[in-house]
């Protein structure tokens, strides 16, 4: 998957309301305005920090994680 794909998943999922997709806090102001990352920036950060990842896979686990269960 390149990074378009991937992204693409990551905001459907952020844009479905059957997940769990809230932004995240970071520390660093000047890199993240109002000290809030993204759903998809948090998880498109940490594939290109660990490249040996499987996106598929790792997608695939998210999904199964992040559901809201009823």
């Amino acid at each position: 998957m390149d990074e378009e794909e991937i992204t693409t998943v990551l905001q459907m999922m952020q844009d479905d309301p059957k997940f769990v997709t809230k932004s995240a806090y970071r520390a660093n102001a000047e890199l993240w305005p109002g000290n809030r990352i993204s759903f998809v920036n948090t998880h498109m950060v940490y594939l290109k920090a660990h490249p040996s990842l499987d996106p598929k896979h790792y997608l695939a686990n998210l999904r199964l994680m992040l559901r809201k269960r009823t």
